[in-house]
């Protein structure tokens, strides 16, 4: 009963609406259906895919558009019940690290002989390498999204300290500990981080788990039939979220109780996103960095991913699909969705003509972190969505005074439980993997 339920709700989700379409539309009779399906995000965002699928029929009149609006909170909950009904679209949006449960269901058609090889060549590896999922692609994204730490130039240079220049030249562990006890000095009540403690969900896992993996640790051992216990709760991971837990003990973290604390100077240092950029520049300007993360190991590891298009198994014409999925990855249409959204263009020539992202754009250091190799995807299992909250709520531990060893072990057992009473998600026959 409450898979009929969702799936009767989605059918009252918003359609776009016919106004605006081109009277060079063939009648709905002699038309090719493909029926599409994408988050409710921002109201930029929407009107942005709007526009794109009137272009695409405007150059292809022989095909009609439907798109259907989800909220966003839901998504994932419409889209499953959906696929128990087989009531898919021919193409359809997901946040990245739900590409793996939908790819090992069988939901989605893979991309591999549909994508055309200059486009690949043109995507950023970060692209690829989160729509993959057992050495098949089922997902390509036309944005992806940037993890750094913001800076303000002038406390930076007020305490004397070394500007890195590039994601090569990032702090070591204990260079960043120096810097914050430096700037630390230097404020009022020895606050001189953000680190987003007021984001919940998501963030953590995104935003932290990159120190592990620069450490040498990580969420969970990646080769098949790999457990979380020796990796998450290994010597290399307690010593990433242990230096966390040293910066907030000693009082230089900022806990951030009005998403205020760097905007408004209160400190010098910020970690966050390309969704930043806006609010921050607006209250620094010229004084705003953007620098890589801190690594814990020898190289910087960076985090990454976003929604994603993939083509269903349900699709009637996946070369269709995939037709108007290349279209959305052509250099202008990722340059408006980017404009839209703020993310990072999901190609190195859309990067190229990007003010943003482009070589001398404020920027840029996002771009080069995805395609110098830097980004990590998350795993890359239908395991993921309880890796993350087992993570986030062992981060949440850590933060108010937990050994760290204990929290991981906690989370690692919990993802281990997972990942046996689902035999490690074996391949499914449809799979073909």
């Amino acid at each position: 009963m409450g898979v009929l339920l969702l799936v009767l709700g989605l059918s009252l989700t918003a359609c776009v609406p016919d106004h605006g379409r081109d009277e060079r539309l063939l009648p709905e009779a002699e038309q090719q259906r493909l029926e599409i399906w994408a988050h409710a995000g921002r109201e930029e965002e929407r009107r942005t895919l709007e526009a794109q699928v009137q272009r695409f029929q405007a150059e292809r009149p022989e095909v009609r558009v439907d798109l259907t609006w989800i909220p966003e909170g839901s998504y994932n909950g419409q889209v499953q019940a959906a696929a128990l009904a087989d009531h898919l679209p021919d193409l359809l949006e997901f946040d990245g690290p739900y590409l793996y449960s939908y790819a090992w269901q069988g939901h989605l058609h893979p991309l591999d002989d549909l994508l055309a090889e200059d486009l690949r060549t043109d995507l950023l590896p970060s692209i690829l390498a989160q729509g993959r999922y057992r050495d098949r692609l089922y997902g390509l994204g036309t944005f992806d999204s940037g993890l750094g730490l913001w800076a303000n130039r002038a406390r930076l240079e007020s305490v004397g300290v070394r500007i890195p220049q590039g994601p090569g030249e990032a702090w070591s562990a204990e260079t960043f500990h120096s810097v914050l006890k430096r700037l630390a000095q230097a404020d009022p009540d020895g606050q001189v981080l953000d680190l987003k403690l007021n984001y919940t969900g998501e963030w953590f896992s995104y935003a932290f788990s990159p120190l592990l993996q620069s450490s040498g640790g990580d969420l969970v051992d990646r080769t098949p039939g790999g457990r979380a216990s020796g990796t998450l709760d290994g010597p290399e991971s307690v010593a990433a979220m242990t230096a966390v837990q040293s910066w907030i003990r000693q009082g230089l973290v900022d806990p951030n109780l009005d998403d205020a604390a760097f905007a408004r100077g209160r400190v010098a240092l910020a970690w966050g996103g390309h969704w930043n950029h806006p609010g921050y520049r607006a209250a620094l300007g010229d004084d705003l960095l953007l620098l890589p993360l801190p690594r814990m190991g020898e190289n910087m590891v960076t985090g990454q991913g976003s929604w994603q298009w993939g083509i269903t198994r349900r699709a009637e014409d996946p070369e269709l699909a995939m037709d108007l999925l290349t279209f959305l990855l052509r250099p202008d249409e990722v340059l408006a969705m980017s404009a839209a959204n703020g993310g990072v263009p999901a190609t190195r020539s859309a990067i190229r003509q990007s003010p943003a992202y482009g070589p001398e754009g404020p920027l840029h250091l996002f771009a080069r972190q995805l395609d110098e190799g830097y980004a990590r995807p998350r795993p890359r299992t239908p395991a993921y969505p309880v890796i993350s909250d087992a993570f986030g709520r062992a981060f949440q531990d850590i933060r108010h005074g937990t050994d760290p060893a204990e929290a991981l072990g906690r989370a690692a057992r919990r993802i281990d439980r997972e990942l046996q009473d689902n035999r490690y998600y074996p391949a499914l026959a449809e799979d073909g993997a």
